[in-house]
């Protein structure tokens, strides 16, 4: 008795997702030139949109960097006047409950000093004083003024312990210096200082044009200063110089807050977040039309693909190919055109950044989210633009297809 094979239910094709992949890389290796000019129109709009930021942002930290040269995040916080119309004073500890302010990133002080006229020598007459004055400076006040050196060097943890000044920019012109060497004495207090430095003028800090400054533990210890500040110096996070400024009277004098005077934010600050807001908006609508082009490429390029290759759909089709694997080959390809035209973009739009910002001296920046974000957008917008053509290409029925010449 003979018993009848069965034959084995054929199952449905499937295909992993590195066979889909290649499958769907087949129309891009078939058609190259194709490919690299729909790749290369997107790449273009890709790079346009990431130089654009990217020259847009460098420009940006270039008008940065010269308005905190101006000052836009400097306050200054310095004694007023008691009720009784007499002059007030800092608590000795002002400037370190003011470096507690969270947005504060940089505190120094100067301190002034009484009674203590500065002379070229012990030959001057008395009255003949230059207007120079002293004060006590701390270690970090360069920073926080955006001072600089003309000559010699300025205070450090050792020299600020001894009678050693540097000189403001017009009180060496006064005293007849134009540099600094280890000869070279003034007398300040009746006591001999060594000239460590000459300061540029300061344009942040014209007080300390005509100003000796010397260390503050050395204006305690030789010349009586009583360690009070008399102006404090403070660089905020820009965001927050109104909050700061609202909160830096209270906190240096927490007991007579009516007695400190606080410098108002300049006005180059307003004008610096103006410009941020307007770069700001630049950004966005340039990024979403260089986008929009982008993904207009790839919804072109694949519907043609579809109308060019109906009959190699109805052979996939009539070999057992499913709808969906049509629809994945057709979306695959759509995502890989969209991916190296946005990879290719980001690539070429960071390059012209780097060039044309050093070319300008401009510090290069290009921020990391537009290259992710310009590639992840292409990406998606390139797999919503396949998106028709594979639905349309998947919907093809086999003898349709292959009836098409």
């Amino acid at each position: 008795m003979s018993v009848l094979a069965v034959p084995a239910r054929l199952g449905r094709a499937r295909l992993r997702p590195g066979d889909q992949l290649r499958v769907g890389a087949v129309g891009l290796r078939t058609r190259p030139v194709r490919a690299f000019l729909s790749a290369l129109g997107i790449a273009i709009g890709i790079a346009a949109m990431v130089a654009v930021v990217g020259l847009s942002a460098s420009s940006q930290a270039d008008l940065d960097r010269t308005l905190a040269a101006l000052g836009t995040n400097l306050l200054t916080v310095s004694p007023g006047q008691t009720l009784l119309g007499a002059n007030a004073t800092l608590p000795a500890e002002s400037e370190s409950m003011v470096g507690r302010i969270a947005p504060v990133t940089t505190v120094s002080a100067t301190g002034r000093v009484t009674d203590a006229k500065v002379y070229r020598s012990d030959r001057i007459p008395a009255a003949q004083t230059g207007g120079i004055a002293t004060y006590a400076a701390r270690l970090d006040l360069l920073d926080a003024v955006g001072g600089r050196l003309r000559d010699g060097a300025w205070l450090n943890r050792a020299t600020e312990r001894y009678p050693a000044v540097v000189l403001g920019a017009a009180a060496a012109d006064r005293l007849g210096f134009t540099a600094a060497s280890p000869a070279a004495q003034v007398l300040v207090g009746g006591r001999l200082c060594t000239v460590l430095g000459v300061l540029e003028p300061a344009a942040l800090a014209p007080e300390l044009d005509s100003a000796a400054l010397i260390g503050w533990p050395a204006a305690r210890a030789y010349l009586d200063f009583d360690g009070h500040p008399t102006t404090i110096y403070t660089r905020s996070v820009d965001e927050q110089v109104p909050a700061v400024r609202e909160v830096l009277a209270a906190t240096a004098n927490p007991a007579a807050p009516n007695e400190v005077n606080v410098s108002r934010p300049s006005d180059a600050l307003v004008a610096r977040q103006a410009a941020s807001r307007a770069f700001g908006g630049l950004l966005l609508g340039l990024g979403a039309v260089a986008l929009l082009v982008g993904g207009v490429g790839v919804a072109n390029t694949m519907v043609i693909s579809v109308l060019e290759r109906r009959a190699e759909i109805g052979l996939r089709r009539s070999l057992g190919a499913t709808r969906g694997q049509v629809r994945t080959q057709f979306l695959t390809e759509s995502l890989l055109l969209s991916g190296l035209g946005g990879v290719g973009g980001a690539l070429l739009g960071a390059s012209v950044t780097v060039g044309y910002a050093g070319y300008q001296g401009w510090p290069a920046v290009v921020p990391p989210w537009v290259l992710a974000g310009g590639v992840l957008a292409t990406v998606v917008i390139g797999g919503l633009a396949g998106l028709y053509p594979a639905v349309r290409a998947a919907r093809l029925a086999p003898t349709e297809a292959l009836a098409t010449p």
